[in-house]
């Protein structure tokens, strides 16, 4: 038997190799900087970020129309996405703020910025943070262990960042310098030297804005896992700017002169900038590390030799395949094996884009491993090998999207929308199935973007183009009531019961018409019936009327929520009572005699089920969860089982509490995290039945908003449990 379990706290993220290092004065200072920088009194902050982690935004939609005049439409974008790729979080105007709920997120650095009808951005000005290369952007830092780095460390113990002055070609020029704790001029005693190069897109000052340089560096150096040494951070666009630099620091600052003291590192092209320095004159820098370098350098094999003897280190680092170095680094490590020349290589994070993020990581790995001696020189815990380089399938020549094993998926657009100023793919993939839209990138004559790695589960999207919605008429599924939705599979371990079962194993899903005496005309219902299904067995079968919510229908279940392959694996697994489970249509004017008067009567007309109460259930989300707890009050006895995904209870008035108790074997109760706009009212809902002494299940919240995420697991979770006590 296979049991998945899907409630209880998220996943802890795994701790890197320098933790038992980290001392409890500087975890315990990660708390305080849950939430941004306190604003101006006057001010209500547009942003509140909870202890557990979720992040509530609420924009005055009157700022907004001051700033940006009218808008339909306004977003929060930030690095949100999957391995922190940018993405942008659709907000919904409520009275006279524009708001939502996002999370749980990672611990770690978000940066973000308020943007209306896709071009009109504004800063958060409740949030006394800034970046300084670009002055729309905002930060704030979710604490937790797995961003222990990035915390400020506690007063007094850090080391000090100034700026140093310095001339090329007659330009003056400026970097920014981190010097230990303890660090005095005057003092005989020399430091080594750690270079930080910047590099396209991003300014020297991004590395203490984004890249939490000077935290990182104090809270290693507080640790006691990093050698005192002055860091330089800067941009230098060639080798003469970095060799007038390494003078300033010569002339400027207490720090080693020879090359063992001596170490480089870089982003993006300041990573290939850093290599090419130190091949091109081997021996002037005795550490050199590759941060997502953008162009590999030339590698000439003759050279080796000299490289080898002045390099103590040379260790690369890249991200996932989405990762625009993620190619050049994999053949930068053929190159290097080619040539003879040594390197160590950190391995491909699996959860890891071309960002910050990444290379917040990357430096917390590298510092500790200069200017001192190493035992360790693998990659860190969790990171991959290459498997070679990643090439999508050429523009036109598959459906979308193209789904990888590992869970990532590239979309790509028609040609329809060649001339289109803004494409995203708006779709469940932010923490517990909330929606993103990631922008995508224009290819030729169409769009197209790689996200992920998306965890194994059941994914629905659509395309937004210049804020008008359309589907991916390249992708052949279909969702009857949603139909600008597209869905696709993501495979695992985690997703197997949402994939197919092999051909002629599973159950039937047939079509059920019956006469509507409340709608006034024919109507139709969906009934799996399980594999081996006996109409002429003694003992009738127990039955689920498995109810949808608003704006959907009765093929919902089957083509959003999965119900078949549920329900077929569940049953194969040995973990379901045969049941038939009827899914009926629920948009009625009165469905207490919808589902008494009509569907019920019928499904038992022409399928052997039960009609005794303790093999009846009926359950719902949302308005169907809400229909469930309706016949349960209006028809206490009725059906033994009664669930509700998603849907409070509502007041105690007129309720039969003994009856609803006697004659219900099991009432069990679900709903979403925080980000489930019904989560209030539910918790609620419980209070009331508390209040009353009504007797029900609720095992915890579904981590997951108000969709098919949720009620999936709900679903996975229910229906083993009915009819067995």
């Amino acid at each position: 038997m296979t049991t998945e379990h899907y409630h209880g706290r998220l996943r802890r993220l795994g701790v890197r190799r320098l933790s038992a290092a980290f001392t409890a004065g500087v975890i315990a200072m990660a708390a305080a900087l849950l939430t941004p920088q306190p604003a101006a009194a006057a001010d209500t902050p547009w942003l509140e970020v909870s202890p557990d982690r979720y992040a509530s935004f609420t924009v005055p939609a009157a700022y907004v129309q001051e700033h940006l005049g009218e808008v339909s439409q306004v977003v929060v974008e930030g690095n949100f996405g999957p391995s922190a790729s940018w993405a942008e979080f659709g907000l919904t105007r409520r009275g006279d703020v524009w708001s939502g709920v996002l999370g749980a997120l990672t611990p770690g650095l978000y940066r973000y910025q308020v943007t209306a009808d896709d071009t009109r951005t504004i800063k958060d000005p409740t949030n006394s943070t800034s970046v300084a290369s670009n002055p729309l952007l905002s930060t704030f830092l979710v604490a937790g262990d797995s961003a222990r780095w990035l915390a400020d460390a506690p007063a007094g113990t850090g080391g000090t960042v100034g700026t140093l002055t310095y001339r090329v070609r007659g330009e003056q020029r400026s970097a920014l310098v981190w010097t230990p704790p303890g660090y005095a001029a005057r003092k005989p005693k020399g430091f080594p030297t750690l270079f930080l190069e910047s590099g396209a897109g991003a300014a020297a000052t991004d590395w203490l804005d984004l890249g939490r340089t000077k935290q990182i560096l104090d809270n290693l150096s507080a640790a006691g896992v990093m050698q005192p040494m002055v860091v330089v951070i800067a941009d230098s666009a060639d080798d003469r700017e970095l060799t007038d630099l390494r003078k300033a620091v010569a002339a400027n600052y207490r720090v080693l002169r020879d090359p063992a003291h001596q170490a480089i590192a870089g982003v993006t092209d300041g990573a290939a900038r850093a290599v090419r320095a130190a091949f091109a004159r081997p021996g002037q820098f005795g550490y050199v590390g590759w941060f997502s370098g953008t162009s590999t350098p030339t590698i000439d094999r003759e050279d080796a030799k000299a490289v080898n003897h002045g390099l103590k280190l040379l260790r690369l680092y890249t991200g996932n395949v989405t990762d625009p170095a993620y190619n050049t680094t994999y053949r930068l490590t053929k190159a290097l094996d080619r040539a003879d020349v040594r390197f160590e290589f950190d391995g491909v994070n699996p959860d890891g884009g071309g960002n910050w993020t990444t290379w917040q990581e990357n430096l917390v790995d590298f510092v500790p491993r200069l200017f001192r001696h190493v035992a360790d020189h693998g990659p860190s815990p969790g990171h991959g090998r290459f498997t070679g380089e990643f090439t999508p399938p050429p523009a036109g020549t598959t459906p979308t999207p193209f789904v990888t094993e590992d869970g990532f998926v590239t979309f790509e657009t028609t040609t329809d929308f060649a001339d289109a100023q803004h494409v995203t793919v708006w779709a469940n993939i932010a923490p517990g199935g909330s929606w993103l839209r990631v922008p995508l990138t224009r290819d030729g004559d169409r769009w197209r973007a790689t996200v992920g790695p998306l965890k194994p589960w059941f994914y629905y999207y659509r395309l937004i183009v210049d804020r008008v919605p359309f589907k991916d008429t390249s992708n052949p599924t279909k969702v009857t009531t949603e139909p600008m939705w597209s869905t696709f599979l993501v495979p695992g371990p985690e997703a197997r019961l949402l994939t197919d079962v092999p051909a002629g194993q599973g159950g039937k899903v047939e079509s059920m018409t019956y006469a509507s005496t409340v709608a006034g005309q024919d109507r139709t219902a969906l009934v799996w019936t399980p594999p081996g299904y006996d109409p002429g067995r003694a003992q009738p079968y127990s039955v689920l009327y498995l109810q949808h919510g608003g704006g959907q229908n009765y093929t919902d279940w089957v083509e959003m929520g999965r119900a078949k392959q549920i329900l077929d694996h569940q049953f194969l697994d040995g973990d379901l009572t045969p049941m038939v489970v009827v899914m009926g249509n629920g948009n009625s004017s009165n469905f207490n005699r919808e589902l008494l008067e009509n569907i019920v009567p019928t499904a038992r007309s022409r399928y052997h089920i039960s009609s005794d109460p303790s093999q009846q259930a009926i359950a719902g989300l949302s308005m169907g969860g809400g229909q469930a707890l309706g016949i349960l009050r209006a028809y206490p006895g009725q059906f033994a089982y009664v669930a509700a995904f998603s849907a409070g209870f509502g007041s105690g008035t007129g309720v039969d509490v003994e009856a609803i108790n006697n004659g219900t074997t099991m009432l069990r109760l679900y709903v979403g995290d925080r980000t489930d706009f019904v989560y209030p009212s539910f918790m609620a809902s419980l209070t009331t039945l508390d209040t009353l002494g009504i007797r029900y299940e609720f095992d915890g919240v579904t981590p997951g908003p108000h969709g098919w995420d949720v009620w999936q697991k709900n679903l996975i979770d229910l229906a083993p449990r009915l009819f067995k006590r």
